[in-house]
């Protein structure tokens, strides 16, 4: 697929910026952070998308596309419920350092930053999380239709459950510079998967 200049302009500048508003957010990423990161004047960003608020938001879309893609690559070639569980896990674990160097999750950085002040992102935000939700309830569901997933499995709080100890998770190793915790984390959680979940049927 072929680009015009001004597309691969906009592509360029998003690729450099994402991982700038993912770090600093959006009310600590300046205009002339941005300039620095792409190299050009304040006038070439406001020409390719108008104001800095719309440069964050397709840089968060950007930034979120990886993960969703990524997710969505891993549980299509996984065959049973449990091996979905145990596949976003791995995920997560296999992208862990490229997830700090960008940043940390950019669904939690923006929610955390966006909460009342940002409507928009905090409804993107919102909306990622929810389908999140549902596809890991999904899973669960279809899991202990055929009889791999035990049938006392709430499908609701454990797909709330997995998602806070991922984000919580990185929040944490972050924070304390501990990547560890976060692998400890996620080795709790594969427990649950294998020992709680999996139906002995």
């Amino acid at each position: 697929m072929s680009f015009s200049k001004s597309e691969r302009t906009k592509k360029r500048i998003i690729e450099m910026v994402a991982p700038v508003f993912n770090k600093k957010g959006f009310e600590g990423t300046t205009l002339s952070d941005i300039t620095a990161a792409t190299g050009l004047t304040k006038g070439a960003i406001y020409g390719n998308f108008g104001s800095k608020a719309k440069l964050a938001e397709v840089c968060f879309d950007y930034n979120t596309k990886f993960l969703q893609k990524g997710l969505s690559m891993t549980w299509a070639v996984q065959l049973t419920s449990i091996g979905k569980l145990l596949g976003l896990i791995a995920f997560y674990e296999q992208n862990f350092d490229k997830l700090i160097s960008n940043g940390g999750c950019p669904i939690m950085n923006v929610a955390i930053e966006s909460d009342d002040l940002h409507t928009l992102f905090k409804e993107k935000a919102k909306t990622i999380i929810s389908n999140w939700q549902s596809e890991i309830i999904t899973v669960l569901k279809d899991g202990q239709a055929t009889g791999e997933i035990s049938s006392k499995t709430d499908a609701k709080a454990i797909a709330n459950f997995y998602i806070a100890s991922i984000e919580g998770g990185i929040l944490i190793a972050k924070t304390t510079d501990d990547k560890q915790s976060f692998f400890d984390i996620t080795k709790n959680l594969k427990s649950l998967v294998n020992n709680q979940l999996k139906s002995t049927i």
